[in-house]
């Protein structure tokens, strides 16, 4: 009987562990966070809860704790993309097979990501890695003051920072993070998500931004909608391909950001950012309740070493979207008020709120937050159309608390 460390952080069920292994005839054990811990499986052979997961002293004890009560691991799986180097670290020290920390640090590293992509040849707005005022300065005398700088590694775009002249510097998180900067591109941004076997798209689905993860961050609604035109889609999955190419040449899952650059001699694509992970919010429930297709499932059987199968027909299928309501109150906070949305026309065809009287907790992401809907429609308008009117008649209020 095998053993197979999973770390896990979602208290929702972004994944399906108990689906993907089966905890009867393999030793499946679980280092995950507080608020994830309920989405372990009852199957799990045991469960370490760590307060700080991201810590990788308390992360190297809790493995090797768990290594000397049920034998040494075959396997260590995260499908979380904070957690991507960490568990590519403990790989490496325990000499276990999957990513490791060049690899990791490939698809977290913008700088990195974005020097292999200009290495390959491909399209991506100009950047570099700065440190000081002095640095971003000396890039726009080169190209001009309409730049974005950002965390080199972060996600859900926290530290990012629209520059627009120097007295915007003011806003940078100069010491706080390693960042970098870069041109702004002002077209339209869009979010690719699906497997890649090393060497072609095994599956994949552009999607539309319905504002950004920046405006979320900065306090907006942000939704998605998938994009239905054949022929775009095919000119995004080329793209999408050359890009994943130039990173990698193992079975990845990835959430893949792109520009779409319409002009008169068709539509182009440059490159923004990538993850080597199931892309967030609501994707991994759309792929498995609108197109049959588990991300979260060929991710884990990636790190399993389980050889990839299946796709999805797209020609018959419906277009699918989503709502994130960002929190309605500085965090942590007491929900006052949720009305929910089922049963609306147009409206979602599932949605995961909270209740009366929940606590929505300080944390970083997707999942916790005012509310999340998922559509479902024969076209795109029409899940647009049902995204922004479930935004304008939800209402959601809470009141800050003290824990």
């Amino acid at each position: 009987m095998s053993h197979i460390i999973v770390m896990n952080r979602w208290k929702d069920r972004y994944a399906r562990y108990d689906d993907y292994v089966d905890h009867a005839s393999h030793t499946v054990t679980y280092v995950t966070s507080p608020l994830g811990r309920g989405a372990v499986p009852d199957g799990a052979a045991e469960t370490v809860t760590l307060d700080d997961i991201e810590n990788l002293d308390d992360l190297r004890a809790a493995v090797l704790g768990l290594a000397e009560r049920h034998g040494t691991p075959e396997r260590l799986i995260t499908l979380k993309e904070e957690d991507l180097e960490n568990a590519a670290a403990l790989r490496t020290e325990l000499g276990l097979p999957g990513m490791r920390p060049d690899e990791a640090r490939t698809f977290r590293d913008k700088v990195v990501m974005c020097g292999r992509i200009a290495a390959a040849g491909l399209p991506v707005p100009a950047f570099t890695a700065v440190s000081s005022r002095e640095d971003v300065t000396a890039f726009a005398e080169h190209h001009g003051w309409d730049l974005i700088v950002k965390p080199r590694s972060a996600s859900g775009s926290a530290g990012v920072v629209v520059v627009s002249g120097p007295e915007d510097l003011d806003a940078v998180g100069f010491g706080r993070w390693e960042l970098m900067v870069q041109v702004r591109n002002p077209h339209p941004i869009c979010h690719v998500d699906g497997v890649f076997d090393g060497e072609r798209l095994v599956v994949w689905r552009g999607s539309r931004y319905v504002n950004t993860c920046l405006e979320f961050a900065q306090g907006n609604f942000y939704g998605s909608v998938e994009e239905a035109d054949p022929a775009l889609h095919r000119i995004i999955g080329a793209y999408t391909e050359r890009f994943l190419r130039a990173l990698t040449d193992r079975p990845t899952p990835f959430h893949l950001e792109l520009f779409l650059e319409e002009g008169e001699s068709g539509t182009t694509c440059s490159f923004l950012e990538t993850g080597a992970r199931v892309g967030g919010a609501e994707t991994p429930f759309l792929w498995r309740e609108v197109h049959g297709y588990d991300l979260m499932e060929a991710a884990f059987h990636i790190q399993l070493g389980v050889p990839l199968t299946g796709g999805v027909d797209w020609a018959g299928e419906d277009v699918a979207g989503f709502l994130v309501v960002p929190a309605p109150a500085p965090r942590p906070c007491r929900f006052t008020e949720i009305t929910s949305m089922a049963g609306r026309t147009p409206g979602p065809y599932a949605e995961s709120l909270a209740r009366v009287g929940d606590i929505l907790p300080v944390a970083h992401g997707y999942e916790h937050v005012g509310g999340r809907f998922r559509f479902r429609g024969p076209d795109a308008p029409s899940v647009l159309d049902a995204i922004v009117t479930t935004f304008k008649g939800y209402t959601v209020t809470a009141e800050p608390v003290e824990v």
